[in-house]
């Protein structure tokens, strides 16, 4: 009978030869030394980052710290790890049986536990979803939505076949987990370096990349029109304006950007955030004048990824991959 008090645990690792054949899970950071002479509390493993790894980026520090604090703190004798190995793509499931032991013997992983292996499964045991979620970017995490999952695997009546089963339910829904967790990274990562200035920059080169001529304006002129571009040698004109305030677009702005334009002109306003309710109808009623929001600007960078230029591909990195989607009806 499993304790249902026991946590769950998800660990990965560059070296799975050192966790199957030596029985035991490892993270690293040997700069913090014996994790034990650190008092036991979240803000003293912090400091104590913090002062080990000076350069370390804002961000980072209480993400690493946590992982230190729980390995070293939180974990107990008993409880349960899950560690999808690379080189066999198996899931190891397996139970603690140590303590927190620092070994500065070890090239790397000096922050070591004992582990008993109890089961080494095929990944085709698991539903998309669960393997999405020992699939975290951290090296060390807890397991929680698929745990239930995991644990029913070390039922001696489980089946690790399931080839011949009903398809994946969970397929769909883990495709579009990933793809909105893309789409909230863009936006998050364009709100955090583009701003102002950077953002029309920014824009002017992904209409490039849709195929426009370009023409960003000098700061300060035109009226508060930031790009004027063309799909090819002659008219129309497109005057874009471009925002990256917080709060929503008012239908001033659209009115502004109407006043600033010419017969035969076109309009485009784009926006990381929305428009209020009374923009939304100024654009329904005045269609020389498109209005991008954030979740739509998204969407254009993944269509015209590559054809971006490198600076912007590099400050926004994405790689290509396949993901599984359920099958049509």
């Amino acid at each position: 009978m499993i304790n249902e008090e026991k946590k769950i645990w998800g660990i990965h690792s560059r070296d799975d030869f050192m966790f199957l054949k030596g029985s035991i899970i490892a993270i690293g950071w040997k700069e913090m030394g014996d994790l034990r002479l650190i008092e036991a509390t979240r803000n003293a493993f912090k400091e104590k980052y913090i002062q080990t790894y000076p350069e370390a980026k804002k961000g980072s520090i209480a993400t690493a710290a946590g992982m230190l604090f729980r390995f070293c703190c939180e974990v107990q004798t008993g409880g349960y790890v899950i560690f999808p190995s690379k080189i066999d793509r198996q899931v190891n499931i397996g139970v603690v049986r140590g303590d927190y032991v620092y070994d500065p013997s070890q090239a790397d992983y000096v922050q070591t536990r004992k582990v008993q292996w109890l089961k080494h499964l095929p990944r085709t045991a698991f539903s998309q979803s669960a393997l999405y979620e020992i699939g975290s970017a951290m090296t060390f995490f807890a397991v929680k939505n698929y745990a239930d999952e995991f644990m029913a695997a070390l039922d001696k009546n489980f089946r690790d076949d399931i080839s011949s089963e009903a398809e994946d339910d969970s397929v769909g829904a883990t495709a579009d987990d990933i793809i909105e967790r893309t789409k909230d990274f863009i936006l998050k990562e364009l709100s955090r370096q583009l701003k102002g200035y950077d953002l029309e920059n920014f824009v002017a080169d992904l209409l490039q990349a849709m195929g426009y001529r370009t023409l960003v304006s000098q700061r300060g002129g035109d009226s508060g029109i930031d790009i004027t571009a063309y799909k090819d040698e002659l008219p129309p004109r497109i005057l874009v304006q471009v925002k990256s305030q917080d709060s929503d677009i008012k239908e001033s702005m659209l009115q502004s950007l109407k006043g600033a334009m010419r017969e035969g002109d076109y309009g485009l306003f784009v926006t990381l955030s929305n428009y209020t309710k009374n923009a939304k109808k100024y654009l329904e009623s005045t269609p020389i004048i498109r209005g991008i929001n954030g979740t739509e600007l998204v969407e254009l960078i993944l269509k015209y990824y590559e054809e971006l230029s490198e600076k912007y591909r590099k400050m926004i990195p994405l790689k290509s991959v396949y993901i599984p989607v359920p099958k049509e009806e």
